[in-house]
């Protein structure tokens, strides 16, 4: 596993250093700093090898963390720790800089010694450790918190510390989707797919046990699929997800066997579930720009917004942006909804809408004055697309 973690600034100067195996000796210190941090070009993979030697670095601000090892390990989960290891100390002490690592080496060596063992990750989790490491150092605990760190630390409840009392039990749950979506001028789709995430907050009292149902139709990389022996009836009527992570409180067993989502949940706000899909994906908008050249000095466009969801929803905070040639001297605008703006800083027309029920439609119109210029330089403005954000 890992052999080595190295804390450097700016100028190449070790911060911090732990050597975990005899493999890995005092001269990766200087290899590292000569060849990546002192390189001549900018060094822009985060895995150097140098020497049958592997040396995985991330960049916060102006520290670099550095892990060294001579053995085959699995990249993604030292990157993860790392991270981690990154957002830990910025639990303590805010914002990870050369000062702040100087001030709190101590606090540092001490979470080493937890969330680091013989080069194999442990515990990383901010909430577990604060409850045994405090910015003072290492505090004397009683006989009871010993007993809570003990099952914080071994048991299956890490996220979740005991004793947790509100005069009213709350759950709020907000489901969050992102459309992404490019179209071509022919209006053909050409990319398309749902980024979606589970926001929740909880404020409970005890160590509940949540539990929600999903849909029975949907389907993730072909598990659980419905009317598997009717492979013509699932492709109608599965939701397709191609991926998704839940947060560790999440109990994989019964998502599996039971399609429903049950969890022990972390005090205040936390992101439960993260999912993808690409497949069947029904355009809340639909975007249609026409574009007339009605002269070498004047331009003519009109964009066309249509709503395809059904009537009973609204959307909200909906922006257009509709790019214009850098040459443009004056524009004249006609909206019929919204209020729409140009912005020659940006060279775009922004138009905003503040609500928009479902299948309904709009339009703006805007009438654009040219400067004259070169032939050379009109070439240069390859139309951009027209970018459009709702919630």
């Amino acid at each position: 596993m890992i052999g080595g973690l190295f804390v450097y600034n700016h100028k190449g100067e070790v911060l911090i250093s732990r050597i975990y195996r005899d493999d890995v000796s005092r001269n990766a210190v200087d290899a590292f700093r000569v060849n990546v941090i002192h390189a001549r070009q900018q060094v822009r993979s985060p895995v150097t090898n140098m020497a049958r030697t592997s040396f995985f670095h991330i960049k916060r601000g102006n520290v670099w963390i550095c892990a060294v090892t001579r053995q085959n390990v699995n990249a993604a989960m030292v990157f993860e720790f790392l991270n981690r290891f990154s957002d830990t100390m910025q639990s303590y002490f805010g914002k990870l800089n050369e000062e702040n690592v100087k001030n709190n080496f101590v606090l540092i060596y001490e979470l080493l010694d937890e969330i680091l063992d013989f080069g194999y990750p442990q515990n990383t989790d901010p909430g577990v450790l604060k409850t045994f490491i405090t910015q003072q150092g290492v505090r004397t605990a009683t006989k009871e918190e010993q007993s809570q760190i003990t099952s914080q630390v071994t048991g299956q409840i890490g996220w979740r510390r005991e004793g947790i009392k509100y005069r009213r039990n709350e759950l709020f749950l907000d489901v969050i989707e992102y459309v992404n979506l490019l179209m071509s001028q022919q209006g053909q789709v050409l990319s398309a797919h749902v980024a979606g995430k589970v926001a929740m907050k909880s404020y409970l009292s005890g160590m509940p046990e949540c539990k929600f149902g999903i849909n029975d139709k949907l389907t993730i990389e072909g598990k659980g699929r419905p009317g598997a022996d009717d492979p013509a009836k699932s492709t109608r009527t599965a939701v397709a997800i191609d991926d998704c992570q839940f947060h560790q409180c999440v109990k994989l067993t019964k998502f599996d066997t039971e399609h429903a989502i049950s969890f022990i949940p972390p005090d205040g706000e936390y992101e439960l579930m993260r999912y993808r899909t690409t497949k069947d994906i029904q355009l809340p908008f639909r975007v249609i720009p026409l574009v007339r050249e009605t002269s070498r000095n004047k331009m003519e466009v009109k964009v066309v917004v249509k709503s395809n969801f059904k009537p009973s929803l609204l959307a909200q905070k909906i922006e257009v942006r509709i790019p214009t040639p850098p040459n443009t001297s004056g524009v004249q605008l006609i909206c019929m909804k919204g209020k729409a703006k140009y912005k020659s800083g940006e060279n775009a027309i922004v138009w905003k809408i503040k609500r928009m029920g479902g299948m309904k439609e709009s339009q703006i119109s805007a009438e654009i004055d040219l400067l004259s210029t070169g032939a050379a330089d009109k070439k240069k403005w390859n139309r951009p697309p027209v970018s459009m954000n709702f919630e």
